[in-house]
């Protein structure tokens, strides 16, 4: 089995250190980078699977290395940051990153998020999801008939409900922002109402959670959006 590629840019030596651990622990390979310009370099010589990103360089700001790297890769880009406003972590997602994790962090919660970019990084490369079927928990999605059963037993989703799901499913397990998803689901005339969002996320939680009040799978990003997590395809 090949051991996944991963690049962490941080400038603080002790902290790449501990993210270093952690993922060699899990069997990844791990490249390091102090600032932005090592890590164009690391990134264009290595070719890695997933970049790991602090946003206070020494050399210049996080977001900018983000935005350069999409000119040239879709590699997925998950962000780790101290910086914890919503201004932030919107600019981020919006300059091209796919997640963003607030400093201080938990490993399990690192590895995990690192393991769900992987895996999307997987499904898109090869083309998308092969099968119309997603899976997460106990839920089962069919994409193409908009058939919904939890447990086996048949869901039923109103329109919207079921354009929100889909959305989510669509983005494989990235965060997407509250804007995202007014103009998926709605349309452009509804991106300045959040609290359509929180209803409708609301009802499927209700719907297809084991414990809707502490949600494994249809997670909020605070203040900035939602996450689809343990997402898999297949019948």
């Amino acid at each position: 089995m090949t051991r996944p590629r991963i690049l962490i840019v941080e400038d603080e030596a002790d902290i790449r250190r501990f993210i270093r651990l952690a993922l060699e622990r899990e069997e990844m390979m791990v490249f390091e980078a102090g600032t932005a310009v090592q890590a164009r370099i690391e990134a264009a010589s290595r070719q890695p699977e997933l970049v790991i990103v602090d946003l206070g360089l020494p050399d210049e700001d996080g977001k900018e290395l983000i935005q350069d790297l999409r000119n040239w890769s879709s590699v997925p880009v998950l962000v780790l940051s101290a910086r914890d406003r919503e201004e932030e972590k919107v600019a981020a997602l919006n300059a091209g990153a796919d997640d963003y994790l607030v400093k201080p962090f938990g490993v399990p919660e690192l590895v995990a998020r690192a393991r769900a970019q992987l895996r999307r990084a997987s499904i898109v490369s090869g083309g998308g999801p092969s099968s119309s079927i997603a899976r997460f928990g106990a839920a089962r999605v069919d994409l193409a008939t908009h058939q919904v059963t939890r447990a086996d037993e048949t869901v039923h989703l109103t329109p919207t409900e079921f354009r929100l799901l889909a959305a989510l499913i669509r983005g494989h397990g990235k965060v997407l922002t509250h804007r995202q998803l007014l103009l998926d689901v709605w349309g452009p005339g509804y991106a300045d109402r959040p609290h359509y969002l929180r209803v409708y996320m609301a009802n499927l939680r209700q719907k297809l959670e084991e414990d809707p009040t502490r949600p494994h799978h249809l997670m909020t990003e605070l203040q900035v959006g939602y996450r689809l997590a343990g997402l898999d395809f297949g019948a």
